[in-house]
């Protein structure tokens, strides 16, 4: 459902008066595109080889060339994907447990041009 914010409030709130509760299901973090995920923005997402027990370890000037897919306040997991938190306290969307990324020198929705950086950055595939 995608209410404008006032209307989403008092269906909210008349649903927890009739039910106890409401859920709405949350959008996907990514989606599907010619056989690899993207973000909304449309831009490819990336996994890292060195990423261990759901945790990032791409942090730092690691993580300037290979921005998070953060996940928003209040995020959680469904299906395949996960939230994980990061050393900074930030929040990380994972997929199948992988933490995932964007990279900074794609340019344009469809770039794929990190796929294999130092052999250890992948596609994100669904």
């Amino acid at each position: 459902m995608n209410l404008p914010i006032r209307p989403r409030l008092l269906a909210t709130a008349a649903c927890a008066a009739i039910l106890g509760a409401c859920a709405y299901a949350q959008p996907a973090p990514a989606t599907a595109a010619d056989g690899v995920l993207v973000g909304a923005n449309g831009m490819t997402l990336y996994t890292f080889d060195r990423d261990a027990g759901g945790k990032s370890m791409c942090n730092g000037p690691c993580a300037a060339n290979w921005p998070p897919l953060l996940a928003p306040a209040g995020a959680s997991a469904a299906g395949e994907w996960s939230v994980v938190t990061r050393d900074d306290g930030s929040r990380q969307w994972a997929y199948k447990g992988k933490p995932v990324y964007y990279w900074a020198k794609d340019a344009k929705p469809g770039d794929r041009t990190g796929d294999g950086v130092n052999n250890v950055w992948h596609l994100a595939r669904p």
